[in-house]
């Protein structure tokens, strides 16, 4: 463990469901009652953006009463402390993690707290009802707000950046996540090439877990805390 200075760090919807956030698709494979197809991709916006707009605000509202849970403040704290390179990816759209104080952070998945106004490309942060068609603060058009959201069909953001940081890593470490969403499933392969340690954190197996070196299984809640705590006492800090 002396040998890891960089990590890079994957979560997923299992740590943000602890909070009370709907995982992204439940045991019916829905999403809080709706179908994926839906809500989710660039199609079904075009299709029925007023459904798509209101789900989001919803969700939106919704996040305003939920709080980060100890999984979140544990990645934080090793955010403050590690003098290494960190990196924390996470698919989440919530902003948990911003919110517990995680600085070294990307929303690969976009954020529900951020619009993305078709009119001029500019993306400013945003917290009230998008369907009401508000005016963009960049070029003061209103009704070309979007979610800030990656949907299916659309590409992750900063993957260079993310590629990078799992070409350069020692350890990756994957919580909370299913690992059937590509290219996120795929980062624990990419960091094994390189030569990184990999472990998983998960209340159940993933479908990659036979990539990792190491799994555990349980809460995050409290399986996050405790390995930061032993990454802390043995590793750069």
């Amino acid at each position: 463990m002396k040998d890891i200075q960089n990590i890079v760090i994957l979560t997923g919807a299992g740590i943000s469901a602890e909070s009370g956030v709907a995982t992204f698709r439940g045991p019916d494979g829905l999403w809080e009652g709706h179908r994926v197809e839906d809500v989710a991709t660039p199609e079904a916006f075009q299709r029925n953006p007023a459904l798509v707009q209101n789900f989001y605000d919803e969700r939106r509202t919704k996040l305003k009463t939920v709080q980060p849970n100890a999984a979140h403040q544990a990645l934080a704290k090793l955010d403050r402390t590690w003098v290494g390179d960190l990196l924390l990816v996470t698919q989440n759209v919530d902003d948990l993690h911003d919110r517990a104080g995680s600085k070294r952070l990307l929303h690969m998945h976009g954020e529900l707290n951020s619009a993305w106004c078709l009119a001029c490309d500019a993306r400013s942060r945003f917290d009230g009802v998008m369907a009401a068609g508000p005016v963009c603060p960049h070029c003061h058009q209103s009704g070309g707000l979007r979610p800030d959201i990656v949907w299916f069909g659309e590409m992750p953001y900063q993957m260079e950046r993310i590629e990078l940081a799992l070409a350069r890593c020692d350890l990756f470490v994957s919580i909370g996540t299913s690992g059937a969403v590509y290219p996120a499933a795929g980062f624990v392969q990419t960091a094994r090439y390189h030569g990184a340690r990999t472990l998983e954190m998960n209340l159940d197996p993933s479908e990659g877990s036979f990539h990792f070196h190491e799994s555990r299984m349980g809460k995050a809640g409290e399986l996050v805390p405790d390995w930061v705590e032993q990454i802390l006492s043995h590793g750069l800090c």
